[in-house]
């Protein structure tokens, strides 16, 4: 790629001439063949997240979304600088709002100095996600759109919002209201700081998103071409609503909203039908809230120790003819799935959901989401489930990017480079057959925010590892070179900068 065109996600092809043209960097005027107005607000917000004016009197920008030869996807597109203007044509509003994207950090990186160009580019990818816990760090909604804006930026088009967990349950279901007036809150200093710049120290401050909150951020994504998953845990991860509903546990408490990181023992108690009951709640009113197809439904890090001393538990387990407590969570996961298939949404699991169900088959249409390495996504793969890679070792930005005991993020190290050499659909997966690559939808980074309480330090850890994980999910493997990559960071650096985003400075490899 000529060092004047510089964007991430790479472009697939890239053709530059040597003739150059000034232009004003200062805004850019729009025009598409389209009177929707839908469509020319998107393409107005592609620029205006990368810092440029839209203005009648701006540098030209044209937009053609209509059916073209060779243009065969929804987010393909073909972009060209020439005679003063830039061209694009896309079949889609979101071709089109990826093109303007990339005209964007063009016009950027040019610095006034523009090349003519021909770009054709589509995604790898169909599912390029990002994972932002909400549940041990509580973020602004302001924050919640400023990623949104970096996921837009880097082509991402999904965002998987993590809304409950042992530290916290972050939106409200009316039949049961103390999920969020006692499971949003914990008394320590772990939580993020008061409107004052005080911690919580007794002074109770909302810790969840109200309805109106959570609509207006489905329709601020919807705006970038971003859908957003919610993800709701079961059966473990739930301290928070057992704090609120301490029934539901197999002891019946006392439980706490959990100050603490790590696996904990209590669990919902699959032997009390009620459990059901208040998922249903909740499940229906996450439904109501995100028009997304998909909705999360955890399933990880469970143990069952509590299960093997719960007289519920074991009735249950005797009544469904189970052969031992690690049956009962495939036996719940059926039932959540159910309740999931009915409201219209398909499920997506944790790669745990694949364990122990020879009694309870993981039914056919749960999408199974591959954290702990690959091998979940392989054996999800070869049993006919689609999936989602975000193996913990190069998806998970909540590691550290150095080996120092100086820098910020915890559990583990990985680099820019070892992030940038994984790809979803490797080759080096060994699946079977084509028709199982085929049920790689892509790859998900993910942050989880213990020890981040604030925003701007959950900044320092996502970039430019966030960048690294969008160009593997929009390149096809064979395409990828770090040295490229490495080369267009400094600009791309700027950029995030001049958008007020923090940036780890050290070592990528």
């Amino acid at each position: 790629m000529n060092t004047s065109i510089s964007i991430i996600p790479k472009p697939l092809s890239v053709k530059v001439t040597n003739n150059t043209f000034d232009f004003p960097f200062d805004s850019v005027s729009i025009h598409t063949n389209t009177n929707n107005q839908s469509i020319q607000k998107q393409m107005e917000r592609a620029f205006t997240i990368t810092g440029i004016r839209v203005s009648d009197k701006g540098f030209p920008v044209n937009i053609e979304v209509n059916r073209f030869d060779g243009i065969t996807s929804d987010e393909e597109y073909k972009l060209s600088s020439f005679a003063k203007e830039i061209q694009i044509q896309a079949q889609n509003f979101k071709g089109a709002f990826y093109a303007c994207i990339s005209a964007a950090q063009i016009l950027f990186s040019c610095k006034g100095k523009l090349p003519e160009f021909v770009i054709e580019d589509k995604p790898e990818c169909s599912w390029r996600g990002f994972l932002l816990d909400t549940s041990r760090s509580f973020y602004s909604t302001d924050f919640i759109k400023k990623m949104l804006n970096a996921c837009a930026l880097h082509k991402l088009n999904i965002f998987h919002w993590h809304l409950t967990d042992d530290q916290g349950w972050r939106f409200e279901v009316p039949a049961f209201p103390r999920l969020t007036a006692i499971g949003s809150k914990r008394q320590a200093l772990t939580m993020p700081p008061s409107e004052e710049g005080l911690f919580d120290e007794g002074k109770e401050i909302r810790r969840w998103y109200s309805d109106e909150e959570i609509k207006e951020i489905v329709e601020y994504a919807a705006e970038l071409c971003i859908q957003i998953v919610p993800e709701i845990e079961f059966p473990g991860h739930s301290s928070a609503l057992l704090a609120a509903y301490p029934e539901y546990g197999c002891t019946g408490g006392p439980y706490q909203v959990e100050n603490r990181w790590g696996i904990f023992p209590d669990l919902l108690c699959l032997g009390n039908d009620k459990v059901f009951t208040i998922y249903k709640a909740a499940l229906t009113k996450i439904a109501q809230l995100f028009p997304s197809p998909y909705i999360h439904i955890g399933g990880d890090e469970c143990p069952h120790e509590r299960w093997e001393n719960c007289p519920k538990c074991q009735e249950r387990i005797k009544k469904e003819g189970l052969d031992s407590v690690a049956q009962l969570q495939a036996w719940g996961t059926k039932k959540i799935v159910s309740i999931v298939n009915d409201l219209g949404k398909t499920p997506i699991g944790w790669d745990e959901v694949l364990d122990n169900n020879g009694q309870n088959p993981l039914p056919q249409n749960v999408i199974v989401q591959s954290w702990q390495g690959t091998q979940g996504g392989i054996k999800a793969a070869a049993k006919n489930h689609k999936v989602i890679m975000s193996p913990c070792a190069y998806y998970y930005l909540n590691f550290k990017n150095l080996d120092s005991f100086e820098e910020e993020g915890r559990l583990g190290v990985t680099t820019c480079k070892k992030t940038y050499s994984f790809s979803p659909d490797s080759k080096n997966l060994k699946l079977e057959s084509q028709d199982q690559h085929r049920l790689i939808l892509g790859g998900e980074c993910t942050l989880w925010t213990e020890m981040l309480p604030h925003s701007r330090t959950a900044e320092y850890l996502l970039f430019p590892r966030f960048c690294a994980a969008a160009e593997t999910f929009w390149l096809p493997e064979e395409k990828k070179d770090f040295e490229d990559f490495k080369e267009r960071i400094p600009l791309h650096k700027e950029l995030l900068h001049r958008l007020n985003y923090r940036f780890y400075e050290g070592p990528l490899e």
